[in-house]
């Protein structure tokens, strides 16, 4: 099979779909609107978020047997219009779970100990210990929504530090273990302290935490997101962090961010966000550690090579 790679990715991807006898071109400097033409020589593309997979580009490549998406969401793939065509998609959540739960977790202490606001207040040369006291996470109950790769990843990594989890998946059932206990959501809104959300973007989750979620939750919380930006609706995240119903927010993601994940919104809702001391704000980095870089290309490799064996594409 011939593979077109279109994004910078780990050479362990292709050296191993090479190794294993297919061919492989790794052309991460192809510019976007080259792709559509040079991609009706391949039955692969393998690629991270460089471009839209859509009607269009499907329809132009019949030759188009398997998209492989380095990395979890599936957003910029129409993935319903292309199993319809009969082409396999596939991604590799599993290469960057283990660096998504460790950065939830160090937004999570980051947030209830003012680690950010502090360091920054040191830096303009303010000592400020009283006004800097903040809480421990020992004794809060976590609510995870979603429990697929990171949200399992988060409440294991969560098993140390005196907390209660708690997980709602709407699509999983029967995950309870003696580290997380699975809920429904009206449980979520009944106990968390610290909610913290790990979906995929969909027609289902767009704009999920809005205003009224919001109102559902009986205790005022934090909120924690390092799945996709438009799962929470900004307008309503910082109204209620200027009513106190939110504690503070810690976010790697924006709702404004392209499907490249480029961001360059400038809005009164982002002024808002950056000046808030409650709130942190990460460059949509939670999966994006040396380590992941490697995992993610290796998870794909093994998944694409165990679909052919499998498969007659």
């Amino acid at each position: 099979m011939k593979f077109l790679i279109i994004d910078k990715v780990h050479s362990i991807l292709c050296q191993r779909l090479v190794d294993a006898g297919h061919d492989c071109d790794f052309l991460p400097e192809i510019e976007p609107e080259e792709i559509a033409a040079k991609l009706k020589d391949y039955q692969g593309l393998i690629l991270r978020s460089k471009i839209v997979v859509d009607k269009q580009v499907i329809d132009t490549n019949p030759q188009l047997r398997l998209i492989a998406r380095v990395g979890s969401g599936m957003e910029n793939i129409d993935v319903n219009y292309a199993q319809s065509k009969g082409i396999i998609c596939v991604n590799s959540p599993e290469g960057n779970r283990d660096s998504v739960g460790e950065h939830t977790v160090a937004l999570m202490l980051s947030l209830l100990h003012n680690v950010c606001v502090s360091h920054s207040q040191i830096r303009q040369g303010k000592w400020l210990r009283e006004e800097n006291r903040g809480f421990e996470l020992m004794g809060k109950v976590v609510g995870i929504i979603g429990y697929g790769n990171m949200g399992s990843a988060v409440a294991e990594r969560l098993r140390s530090f005196g907390v209660t989890v708690i997980a709602y998946d709407k699509y999983k059932s029967g995950f309870g273990n003696d580290f997380v206990q699975e809920v429904s959501l009206e449980q979520i809104f009944e106990h968390t302290d610290i909610l913290t959300l790990h979906l995929p973007l969909t027609q289902e989750t767009n704009y999920l935490v809005n205003a009224r979620f919001i109102k559902r939750f009986r205790k005022k919380f934090y909120l924690i997101n390092t799945s996709r930006g438009q799962i929470v609706k900004t307008a309503d995240l910082v109204k209620f962090l200027k009513k106190g119903k939110i504690y503070g927010a810690a976010l790697d993601v924006l709702e404004y961010e392209k499907y490249n994940f480029e961001m360059n919104a400038e809005t009164e809702d982002i002024k808002f966000l950056r000046s808030a001391p409650n709130v942190i704000l990460t460059p949509h980095i939670a999966g994006l550690t040396r380590q992941s870089f490697y995992k993610l290309s290796d998870v794909m490799a093994t998944k694409i090579l165990d679909i052919l064996s499998h498969t007659k594409l």
